[in-house]
């Protein structure tokens, strides 16, 4: 068994085969975490949990690129909404009433994001403002509910690991988590290992990116932080054999991960799953 624990069945990429999609992969022994990035994903994700008595799960969140700041226009992404979506203010209770489905494992994903900004300084500090204050009623909900956090970060870890930083020397909440999709240095890595986060590999580790080094990032990863993800319909792996992945692609990312390592697949799988049943109190 392999648990993708970010994977996005419930955006409009999948609206037509979803449900076709899911059972495909629970017939491969592949398990998911379906991740809402604002109200109406994440209450898709709890709609499509509902379905299935084992195997599939939610998140819910609203993730940064997705906040009303007024600051900055954001592209929206067909791939995710079926029709332009407003930008969204959080609407704490609202979330927490969805987040009582015993299908919510996670709150994400929540997180910062600077890849797109505003241009003059004044506005950059609101925007950076706005998107911390938001992500901090998130981990307050996170943490009255007792629901771990999935980490979405961007052009922002330096904000990111001096933000939480604060927050845990305060001993102001309790937060455990996963740094989804990690795209940092190793000294970055270093400071969320130190904090205790879990580090999720998809098929990003596939690709060049200046400055980041994703084969020494696994390597100083122990395997009990390891998480495995998709975050299809994004990152297909090269060998996959469709353009649009899906959390049958979390397969391909295994394999990467094990070659690294030096351990068979099989141990990945069997390692991750249980770091993922850890993390997010996952029964079965």
């Amino acid at each position: 068994m392999i648990i993708d624990t970010h994977a996005h069945l419930n955006f409009n990429s999948f609206k037509d085969d979803w449900n076709e999609l899911i059972n495909k992969s629970l017939d491969n022994n592949i398990w998911m975490i379906n991740v809402g990035s604002q109200y109406t994903t994440s209450r898709r994700a709890v709609e499509i949990a509902n379905h299935y008595e084992k195997g599939v799960w939610a998140a819910l969140g609203l993730h940064p690129l997705q906040l009303e700041t007024g600051l900055v226009k954001i592209k929206t992404d067909k791939e995710e909404a079926e029709f332009p979506t407003r930008e969204e203010k959080l609407d704490y209770q609202k979330y927490k009433e969805l987040a009582k489905s015993p299908k919510v494992v996670a709150i994400g994903e929540i997180g910062l994001d600077y890849y797109w900004k505003p241009k003059t300084k004044k506005r950059l500090l609101a925007f950076k403002d706005k998107q911390k204050a938001v992500l901090y009623e998130q981990l307050k909900l996170a943490s009255e509910l007792n629901l771990p956090v999935i980490f979405h970060c961007r052009v922002a870890h330096q904000d990111l690991i001096d933000f939480l930083t604060l927050i845990i020397n305060k001993k102001e909440l309790k937060i455990k988590g996963v740094m989804h999709g990690f795209v940092g240095t190793v000294e970055q890595l270093d400071k969320y290992l130190e904090m205790g986060f879990y580090i999720g590999f998809n098929g990003i580790i596939f690709k060049k990116i200046e400055g980041i080094n994703f084969e020494e990032n696994i390597k100083k990863t122990p395997l009990d932080k390891i998480l495995l993800e998709t975050d299809c319909p994004y990152l297909t792996p090269p060998d996959f054999p469709e353009e649009r992945n899906n959390p049958l692609g979390v397969k391909f990312v295994a394999e990467q991960v094990a070659k690294i390592k030096k351990i068979n697949p099989e141990e990945i799988a069997e390692i991750t799953t249980k770091n993922a049943k850890t993390l997010f109190k996952l029964k079965f």
